[in-house]
């Protein structure tokens, strides 16, 4: 098998038809493990990435952390680690939490879990975007048959003989056995593709900053439901201070406007009263940035020859921090998949191959999509019936460890059957 190592940029020269044997549109920290998966087991694949250039590791995890964190569960730290980026992540900057509180703002109840009752050394690690994405795409170089197209995006896809064509804005024209959109939540080739997908704006925009608290963060996660609009100070610490967190605030898009457009004082303000000052007063360090949050999933995860995976296939509230890592478990099926059968002689982009894939990762994705919407509900409920029920049940929830620790099992990603890059 041929080994090829190349980035292309743009204005470069490069064949006009180009053959590879998996070609991932969208660089993301999703692309990005799916080429690194299928990289190592010895595919030639190519990645598209409208970014002029990858995420340098030397330029990111700085002194002020990045404003997008993920909570990545142990599973995604196995599947990071069996990559090889967790130990250049964890040179860097993550942050452990053992500890969860989840408590209702607007009642007495209140759930607490620990690692120590999931039989767990974490429940989890709050990670930059940004150092995820550069680790990632550090690995990616050493891949054999690796090809990489910076700054450029699809155009155009059209079905050939030996599966699917694309053409690319730079004038290039690539062609593959089986295409990946890894292109986020707006995906342009799940479009092209003509997949449809179900859609539920949630009402809320989410509000994300760094901020220094007045009291450690002591290796916990907190969120609190205030007015139905939960409210998340996620662990980070930074060179050793462990007074820092990142902000999750989801709220209506009027208040998101109003929270961003404050003065870093008044934020800091703000967030402290509407979390009680658990954490005393609280510094905003950085920007506030909003986006809107809409739960998208597509009708179909797959076509022969075309599969969608992370944000092009299901976006999801940011309540329990699952995107990434849900994400990051498509990636990780998809990849066992494609790679048993490209060994095996078979078409890796035949739909029963693929079918498996989405048969895999469809009910637990669609499972948490649902959980995160009844949760918005639940507690964005305002009748004194229902918030009396959602308090005694936190209450008793906390007081029973086994369902505390099948939750925590749960909530940590040991769902299912899982790849064995994950075990």
């Amino acid at each position: 098998m041929t080994q090829r190592n190349e980035t292309f940029a743009p204005g470069t020269s490069a064949a006009i038809e180009d053959k590879h044997e998996v070609i991932v549109v969208g660089g993301g920290m999703v692309g990005a493990a799916l080429v690194a998966l299928l990289g190592r087991a010895g595919m030639r694949v190519a990645l598209i990435e409208t970014r002029p250039a990858p995420v340098r590791l030397d330029q990111v995890a700085k002194a002020h952390p990045a404003p997008r964190v993920s909570a990545l569960t142990p599973v995604s730290q196995r599947l990071l680690t069996h990559l090889g980026a967790w130990q250049l992540m964890q040179q860097r900057r993550v942050t452990p939490y053992r500890f969860m509180q989840v408590w209702d703002g607007e009642g007495s109840g209140e759930v607490r879990f620990s690692a120590d009752q999931a039989g767990m050394p974490v429940l989890g690690h709050i990670v930059e975007n940004e150092l995820t994405q550069a680790a990632l795409e550090s690995l990616l170089p050493s891949c054999g048959g690796f090809t990489a197209y910076y700054g450029t995006r699809v155009t155009a896809l059209e079905k050939s003989v030996h599966g699917h064509r694309l053409q690319l804005a730079d004038g290039r024209r690539l062609e593959a056995p089986l295409v990946v959109a890894a292109d986020g939540a707006h995906s342009a080739l799940r479009e092209m593709a003509g997949i449809t997908v179900s859609a539920q704006d949630t009402g809320q925009h989410a509000v994300v900053t760094t901020v220094r608290c007045e009291q450690a963060h002591g290796e916990v996660a907190r969120q609190v439901f205030t007015a139905g609009s939960p409210l998340a100070f996620l662990p980070l610490t930074v060179a050793g201070d462990d007074h820092y967190c990142s902000i999750v605030w989801s709220v209506s898009a009027e208040r998101a406007e109003a929270l961003c457009g404050m003065s870093r004082q008044a934020l800091g303000a703000a967030l402290a009263d509407a979390f009680a000052f658990r954490l005393g007063a609280v510094e905003v360090c950085d920007e506030a940035y909003r986006y809107p949050l809409i739960q998208r999933h597509a009708r179909h995860y797959v076509q022969p020859g075309l599969a969608l995976v992370g944000d092009a296939a299901h976006s999801i509230h940011p309540l329990a921090g699952q995107g990434v890592n849900l994400g990051l478990m498509d990636a990780a099926v998809l990849a066992e998949e494609v790679t048993l059968a490209w060994k095996r002689g078979a078409k890796w982009g035949d739909s029963r191959i693929l079918t498996r894939y989405e048969r895999r990762r469809r009910g637990d994705n669609s499972a948490m999509l649902a959980l995160m919407m009844g949760f918005k509900q639940l507690f964005g409920a305002r009748q004194p019936g229902l918030t009396l029920m959602r308090n005694l049940g936190m209450n008793g929830v906390n007081l029973m460890t086994p369902l505390k620790r099948l939750l925590m099992r749960q909530a940590t990603g040991e769902r299912g059957r899982l790849p064995h890059s994950c075990r």
